[in-house]
């Protein structure tokens, strides 16, 4: 029998093409179109979709893209990063792919399969899972395996933030960063929320957050008066899951707490979401409310310790 031959597959979130209207339009009518996102009866979503959200949000948000943009999108340039840094880690073809946006997941799956790989590992870069985001990735994985004849082995990874070495690899970077920049009052772990309802739904995303949070924390060895967990980036009128990461931030500057580091355990790779919404507006709220200083850790990106990490995981599952 000969070896299997296998590629990884990372997957993230996604991007527009352009800090454009435009691309940002599409993108959004790509991304926000997806039921695993936004949860309504489609007739009625179908045209809030596109009579409300999609005449006036791209032009503000483009705007957002623009004060973070490169010479590409943030996680775009990161994701490649991290592609590039675990195949010479891990010695084998690694590709990524984007569930919403370019590079698309079927046209590479396609690829691959098509140049005889008979075993695909899947490693979606959500550390928490998600119906909302590791499953919507299953989502593309099964729609494409019904219209192939001929199926490669597939390992989809679930998620990892029980992981050893993704704990680890968080608490080295958090500690990294305060051994250079000192400590704070309060270490806030933010995770990207999801409406209420999802959760009463079923999906534990919300429990796994707190349990991540639990687990750095724990390996910090920090106080519970120390560090806090909030959700952000809550997007429409419904209930999402709580404390909001902006309305903690200014109730604890009034409260007295005079600095605070911020760090996003969900996120694999800076992104929008980060360096602008985490970064720039919530930093805002804090200092605006009275509080004296800001900080953001960074994502982990494509740090040695990150990397590591990530081959660790994937080691554990290949052939």
């Amino acid at each position: 029998m000969t070896a299997p031959k296998t590629a990884i597959v990372l997957i993230n979130l996604g991007t527009p093409d352009a800090p454009t209207p435009r691309a940002v339009r599409a993108y959004l009518k790509e991304f926000l179109s997806d039921p695993r996102v936004v949860e309504a009866p489609r007739w009625l979503w179908f045209w809030v979709l596109r009579l409300f959200v999609l005449p006036f949000r791209p032009r503000r948000v483009a705007r957002l893209y623009a004060s973070v943009w490169n010479q590409d999108s943030p996680i775009r340039e990161i994701t490649e990063q991290q592609t590039r840094a675990l195949g010479e880690r891990l010695g084998v073809p690694v590709h990524y792919a984007m569930r919403y946006g370019r590079p698309a997941m079927r046209p590479l799956l396609d690829k691959l399969a098509d140049e005889g790989h008979d075993q695909l590992v899947i490693l979606p870069l959500y550390p928490q899972y998600s119906g909302s985001t590791t499953g919507a990735v299953a989502d593309v994985i099964a729609e494409w395996m019904h219209g192939r004849r001929e199926l490669p082995g597939l390992t989809l990874i679930r998620d990892y933030w029980e992981h050893p070495a993704w704990v680890d690899a968080m608490a080295t970077s958090i500690r990294t960063f305060r051994e250079q920049h000192g400590d704070a009052d309060k270490l806030v772990f933010s995770f990207h929320g999801i409406p209420k309802e999802y959760e009463d739904k079923g999906d534990r995303y919300g429990e796994r957050c707190r349990r991540s949070a639990q687990l750095i924390a724990q390996h910090l060895s920090l106080a519970d008066d120390e560090w806090a967990i909030t959700f952000q980036s809550r997007f429409g009128p419904k209930e999402w899951l709580q404390p909001y990461t902006d309305k903690s931030l200014e109730a604890w500057a009034g409260q007295g707490v005079r600095s605070v580091q911020l760090v996003c355990p969900g996120f694999s790779a800076d992104c929008l979401e980060t360096l602008e919404e985490i970064d720039a507006e919530n930093r805002e709220v804090f200092l605006s409310a009275g509080g004296e200083r800001f900080q953001y850790i960074p994502a982990l990106n494509a740090d040695p310790v990150h990397i590591d990490a990530l081959a660790r995981i994937v080691r554990e599952v290949l052939p």
